[in-house]
């Protein structure tokens, strides 16, 4: 019981709401409704993701629809089986691909989208991050400026500095604690998403270059001359 009475003194609402509060909120002026639901959607794959698994069946992904492609054709690859919706789509984009220049503009595309919004949810839990400290320095301002002026009771003394000191300890754990790692885990998440998916891609510009961008027959190069 005294250890747990000894952990309720470091939760004191008001010093919680105070950074919690001031930090989301900080961060929500700055952010999008889009953005924010982003951020906390993010929180699931964020401990669950498993970046080098996802590079083992994205590789998997891709051998299969290159055997598919050698036995039939490229217009085939898309009843390829995989888990994953990215190589799903990259599948029926495939498929469907006038040339692997169409493809490969796809997957830019997409490359670039998957950056934007993962840099997005990050942007949101840097923010936080950034203004947890100031949130802390302020409750410790408020907390010092009660005592100041309510120095002729000293019962107030206490609770006055109480509130001073957490509010910076919050504000320090909300920052390099929560906040922090969880911004820093989304980027490298990103980062090797997006270079299991450029692999993934660059096979698969390669086979529909094989097949799509076939040369001229030589009569039609005659009349193309």
């Amino acid at each position: 019981m005294e250890y747990l009475a000894a952990v309720g003194r470091f939760l004191d609402p008001l010093s919680l709401l105070i950074v919690f509060g001031g930090a989301f909120a900080a961060a929500a002026l700055r952010s999008t409704r889009e953005d924010l639901a982003a951020a906390f959607a993010a929180l699931g794959p964020l401990l669950r993701a498993d970046p080098a698994a996802d590079a083992r069946a994205a590789r998997a992904a891709v051998s299969r629809i290159e055997r598919i492609a050698e036995v039939r054709s490229v217009a085939c690859v898309d009843r390829v089986e995989t888990a994953g919706r990215f190589l799903r789509l990259a599948a029926v984009h495939l498929a469907e691909a006038s040339s692997s220049q169409a493809f490969a503009l796809w997957a830019e595309e997409e490359a670039e989208a998957m950056a934007a919004r993962h840099a997005r949810a990050a942007a949101v839990w840097r923010a936080i991050a950034d203004a947890a400290p100031a949130m802390g320095m302020l409750g410790t301002i408020v907390g010092l400026s009660t005592m100041f002026a309510g120095m002729d009771d000293a019962a107030g003394i206490g609770p006055a500095m109480a509130l001073a000191m957490l509010t910076t300890f919050h504000g320090v754990l909300l920052s390099t604690v929560i906040a922090g790692p969880i911004a820093a885990r989304l980027e490298r998440l990103s980062t090797e998403e997006a270079e299991w998916r450029h692999a993934a891609c660059r096979r698969l510009t390669l086979l529909a270059a094989a097949e799509l961008d076939l040369p001229l027959p030589r009569t039609r190069l005659r009349h193309a001359v």
